[in-house]
């Protein structure tokens, strides 16, 4: 007892001891706090570091605190962390002993894609339950000098995913996704759908990659987010938003197929006030590849321009509001016609005259405890009047949508709801006979998704929808999704979900047809359900501070009920519900690499989509059961990169049952940066010449009448451009 009463006392002594020391040690100092938190949402920013008069003296914790001691005078306090702007505070010593700092988000364009805007939750995309790919910046940024002009070429890129041009007259082509129809694929732009039934015509063929900030893919149904249309998936275009540095950017690009692209985008925003603008220009010449008097690539003229606005009344608001217009003119058909030198027997000819002009407003409100409102709309006129030898034609849709909706975060949990209102409306202004009759289509829809996270590792994901049509009714779309990760490298995901689309006369199809052939939707026409579902596992890996391996492997299963067929019967196209399915099912296998300077990567589908309605030869024309890409890009410091591009098509059902051979694409391309404002770029598509024209040809009957065979490689040939990139 003696013994332990001196150990405590002398234990006491000693610390008072310390105590005292510490006191003069510190005279003249104060103890500071410094709590740091993000502006708008308040969340409070671990890792924030910390300086005194040009010197770090320390970060923050994981609560956003820094507490430190120091000596009365006066110091400038720098606070800087990435993806923040730097903050800048003067403290006087003594007098301050609890100092807070908000700072304030960067608005830029990260390479490394993050936060996906289609999941509508802003989650992180490798732990999100809903399967999404994002071509990023620098995806953008690289195909802004090989295809100025649109973004087709990159998306056929993606496994899973096929570009079928549907007209060699017109060039137009649809998306398609795992194996189905075009129709059945939504494209949006900033989750605004503008592209659908008659102003779906050339779609992806106008979107210049320069004005992108990203693309954000979704393979399988995602009818629950974002209503009809989205059974075979999504493709949401993500604009670039302002940053606070001003940035311009030009972009020159020549093609031997006599193509000319100039495009332009400059941004900037300050505290209040923010612009974006990209303008384009695009002039390509028609073009005989093939030499058998019919252009393969159509004469076009297209402008674009797309100016936006950003306000920023208070930290936690954002107005947007903008306005964009593309201007197309597109001729194709007999040589002589198109050269001015038409006859009695050179006569075929089509010119497509199109007008897209599109208004969006976006308001977003960000609330307490990290909610966030948001309230969008767009109001779209796509005009096109097509006149050829025989028959004149135009018409005009008017596309109309707004949502209000809310996000908000409950602890590790979130919840996403809102109410839109979407429609269109079709009518014909002049026109030669025609079967077609105007049409409207006006849809209200309210939606609902709790997303929880379960130990870190399983993330859950349940939304429903109800979307009620003015003629076809209500549908009610159920979805829930999981994904799980075992560990640091292992990861899976599942979903499961209903969708739904409304007949449309004017859906892409395949084969394009002609506009006075396209029958009205009859009566008794339902709309068309599905089900789809898919699960994936997948693993990644790195090591060192530029090596990465990531592979996916996804099974995917879609079945469409009721689907809508167009048929011939005695020289009338007619549409009506097929008494079975559709089911498209496969497999999709993709693999990324990267070491040191090199990028790889490797993606494989295999597609089995088949027509069960019918007895025999079920196969759904024009799909390949196997798909096959490769990519290797490799760069030389900050000066000189490589790129090669291959991909493998397998053979395809033509209509009348035959096979059509596999082929092989290969592209290269070498890029040589003058510094970080100028750019060279020499590229070559399609090196080895692979064209339709070499195994058939393109067209039967006769010149002044001809009839077109279905497209199912490439009709172009070979193509070389060189592009100049300046920025500033």
């Amino acid at each position: 007892m003696p013994s332990r009463l001196y150990l405590t006392v002398t234990s006491r002594t000693f610390l008072l001891l310390i105590l005292s020391l510490n006191a003069i040690l510190v005279h003249s100092q104060e103890l500071l706090h410094i709590q740091v938190s993000e502006s708008i949402t308040l969340k409070k920013i671990p890792g924030v570091t910390v300086s005194a008069d040009g010197k770090a003296v320390g970060m923050t914790d994981s609560t956003g605190l820094f507490v430190t001691s120091i000596p009365a005078g006066k110091y400038q306090l720098l606070f800087s962390s990435k993806g923040y702007l730097t903050e800048r505070y003067t403290v006087i010593i003594p007098g301050s002993s609890m100092i807070e700092i908000q700072m304030k988000r960067v608005e830029q364009e990260l390479d490394a894609v993050t936060v996906v805007a289609s999941t509508r939750n802003n989650q992180p995309i490798e732990s999100s339950p809903l399967k999404v790919e994002i071509l990023g910046k620098e995806d953008m940024d690289e195909e802004n000098t090989i295809k100025p002009g649109n973004i087709a070429s990159i998306l056929g890129d993606i496994s899973g995913v096929q570009i079928q041009q549907s007209s060699a007259t017109s060039g137009n082509s649809n998306v398609r996704i795992q194996g189905l129809e075009g129709r059945y694929t939504q494209i949006l732009r900033d989750g605004l759908p503008l592209f659908e039934g008659f102003s779906g015509g050339f779609g992806v063929l106008s979107i210049p990659p320069l004005d992108l900030r990203q693309v954000e893919l979704i393979k399988g149904s995602a009818s629950t987010l974002y209503g009809g249309g989205a059974i075979g998936g999504l493709i949401n275009l993500v604009s670039r938003k302002p940053s606070r540095e001003q940035e311009a950017t030009f972009t020159l690009n020549a093609t031997t197929l006599k193509e000319i692209n100039v495009n332009g985008f400059g941004s900037k925003r300050n505290d209040h006030f923010g612009y974006t603008i990209f303008a384009g220009y695009t002039k390509q010449s028609a073009s005989d590849v093939n030499a058998d008097g019919f252009s393969d690539v159509p004469d076009l003229d297209a402008f674009i321009i797309h100016p936006k606005l950003f306000f920023y009344p208070s930290r936690a608001s954002t107005i947007a509001v903008g306005y964009s217009a593309i201007f197309e003119k597109r001729s194709g058909g007999d040589m002589q016609v198109l050269q001015k030198n038409a006859g009695n027997t050179h006569q075929y000819f089509e010119n497509n005259h199109t007008r897209r002009q599109t208004t969006e407003f976006v308001f977003d409100q960000y609330l307490a405890h990290h909610e966030k409102m948001q309230v969008k709309a767009s109001v779209s006129q796509f005009n096109r009047e097509i006149i050829t030898n025989i028959h004149s034609f135009e018409g005009k849709q008017t596309n109309y949508f707004t949502e209000a909706s809310i996000l908000k975060p409950i602890g590790e949990h979130s919840f996403v709801g809102g109410i839109n209102v979407s429609g269109d409306n079709f009518k014909i202004i002049s026109s030669d006979p025609v079967r077609l009759v105007p049409f409207s289509n006006n849809v209200v829809g309210v939606f609902a998704q709790f997303t929880t996270v379960l130990k870190e590792t399983t993330t859950i994901e349940a939304g429903i929808r109800y979307d009620y049509h003015n003629t076809y009714g209500g549908f009610l779309l159920p979805r829930i999704a999981i994904f799980h990760r075992f560990n640091e490298h292992w990861g899976t995901r599942a979903g499961l979900g209903l969708g739904y689309k409304t007949p449309d006369p004017l859906s892409q199809q395949i084969i394009e047809i002609p506009i006075q052939d396209i029958p009205p939707v009859p009566s008794t026409q339902v709309a068309e359900g599905s089900l789809g579902a898919n699960a994936e596992i997948n693993y990644k890996s790195s090591w060192g501070e530029e090596n990465s391996f990531f592979i996916n492997h996804a099974f995917f299963i879609t079945s469409i009920h009721h689907p809508v067929l167009y048929s011939e019967v005695g020289g009338l196209y007619e549409s009506s519900n097929a008494s079975d399915p559709v089911i498209s099912k496969g497999f999709d296998t993709y693999i990324q690499l990267a070491v040191s300077s090199w990028e790889i990567y490797l993606g494989y589908t295999y597609t089995i989509a088949e027509r069960t309605y019918l007895e025999t030869n079920k196969f759904i024309p024009l799909t390949p059961k196997n798909r096959a890409a490769f990519t290797l890009v490799k760069g030389w410091g900050d000066s000189w990169r490589l790129g090669l591009e291959a991909s493998y098509t397998g053979k395809q059902h033509r209509f009348d049952y035959s096979y059509t051979p596999g082929y092989v694409f290969m592209a290269a391309m070498i890029e040589h940066r003058f510094g970080k404002h100028f750019s060279v770029v020499l590229n070559g598509e399609n090196l080895l010449d692979y064209r339709q024209s070499k195994e058939e040809t393109l067209y039967t009957g006769s010149i002044s009448d001809p009839q077109f065979k279905p497209l199912w490689a490439p009709i172009d040939g070979r193509v070389i451009n060189f592009s100049i990139r300046l920025k500033i």
